[in-house]
């Protein structure tokens, strides 16, 4: 099979505000693009050649920029960035929350396929165009709307507060202690965002006493058992991965080593949360879709969770990571308490969950975070994460999903074996 190699790329800083900055998204994209493209040594006129040989394509993930900033047919809009990409084949991909990664899947494909040597994938969501309860009303368009989103404030906390109740009831879990691990969770991103110079809270105050004291002042219930310190943050951003195949690799970066992506996995899951719940009652895994996911990329990659040495999941609430932790197989379904509780998912832990902060702690532009958190994957494999490095990463494994866990996207990316 054609080795896919991670050549580099680029993430903006979530921290910033581009309404208030008074930059479009044409700002945003260019900015972030060619970021990219000097983090790999490509210039316009690279990009220019290689169209003309037709081997360079474009990827776009983005969940709802119809809603956020009235513009769709968003792969044509790279034409309004540069001149360099008139003809460039472009097109957009959406999964909600796991936009970014069916963009990157996309872009997989194509090269194995050996259609295209070189792929940048873009993901990007502008979502500070809005007050909260109608971004809200936009998020909830990724479950299905009708009967889980409409009429309903804040859809997605309540959802994902569900599924806490339903970690509790189904494993008989001690509620208090349940909800002082997901206050762990909470103090870990959070902590580790401090250690990530583009994360939107790297200058936020959490502690471990705040994180816990739930419907106070300064941490208000936003759905059901969860508080605002257990949610992703509203965040305006972009990242881009540039992929390529073996071919070019060794033509370019002979001298350089190169992550590579190693395997996948995709599932989709029931949409409406009632469904999957009760399809999963007599299963293990409260979500055996995202399991099932991980395992295919454990198999394509021919590793088990004891080679991975970082991982980065979707956080989007602190029960989608508790839950997550047996997904990856750290441990067994019911027993994800004894990760958090032993350090075991700490940034010094030996299975360390989101150094970067995740979507908690980083950000989460919803169409961008499933290519951020490819870009985190590469940066750990080529040592190049800054004060959030995990030291001597081999191998990194990512779960982004869209949804309430419907849409589940998981890679592995690793050090190339000679």
């Amino acid at each position: 099979m054609e080795k896919i190699y991670i050549l580099g790329g680029s993430q903006t800083d979530f921290q910033r505000n581009w309404s208030k900055e008074g930059k479009n998204v044409i700002a945003l994209l260019r900015e972030n693009i060619f970021d990219a493209l000097n983090d790999v040594r490509l210039t316009k006129e690279d990009v220019i050649q290689l169209n003309k040989e037709n081997r360079i394509a474009i990827f776009v993930g983005n969940f709802i920029a119809e809603n956020y900033i009235d513009q769709g047919h968003l792969g044509a809009l790279l034409t309004e960035v540069d001149p360099c990409f008139y003809g460039v084949p472009s097109a957009r991909y959406e999964a909600a929350c796991a936009s970014g990664s069916v963009a990157i899947d996309a872009a997989c494909s194509k090269i194995r396929d050996r259609t295209y040597d070189v792929c940048l994938v873009i993901g990007f969501e502008l979502m500070k165009t809005v007050d909260s309860k109608v971004g809200g009303s936009f998020l909830g368009k990724a479950a299905y709307y009708e009967k889980e989103g409409r009429g309903i404030d804040f859809p997605f906390p309540k959802l994902f507060a569900r599924l806490a109740d339903e970690l509790i009831d189904k494993y008989h879990l001690d509620e208090e202690r349940f909800m002082k691990n997901l206050s762990a969770i909470s103090y870990i991103n959070y902590s580790n965002a401090k250690r990530n110079s583009l994360a939107q809270t790297r200058n936020w105050y959490m502690d471990e006493k705040q994180a816990e004291l739930r419907n106070s002042e300064t941490n208000p219930l936003i759905g059901g058992k969860l508080a605002l310190s257990d949610c992703s943050q509203v965040t305006d951003g972009a990242a881009t991965v540039v992929l390529c195949s073996e071919n070019f690799k060794k033509k370019k970066y002979y001298h350089e080593d190169k992550p590579i992506i190693k395997g996948f996995g995709h599932r989709v899951a029931p949409m409406l949360f009632d469904r999957k719940i009760r399809d999963a009652q007599n299963k293990d895994y409260i979500l055996p879709w995202t399991r099932q996911a991980i395992v295919d990329a454990y198999e394509r990659a021919q590793l088990t969770v004891d080679d991975i040495d970082v991982f980065e999941t979707h956080d989007c609430f602190t029960s989608s990571e508790y839950a997550a932790i047996s997904c990856f197989g750290i441990t067994e379904p019911g027993k994800e308490y004894e990760a958090i509780e032993n350090g075991q998912i700490s940034i010094d832990g030996d299975k360390p969950i989101n150094p970067s902060g995740g979507l908690i702690g980083c950000g989460h532009p919803v169409g961008a975070s499933g290519v951020r958190m490819m870009l985190d994957l590469y940066k750990q494999i080529a040592g190049k994460a800054g004060e959030y490095q995990i030291k001597n990463a081999k191998n990194s494994m990512m779960l982004n999903i869209g949804g309430s866990a419907t849409t589940n996207y998981c890679y592995i990316v690793g050090k190339e074996e000679i």
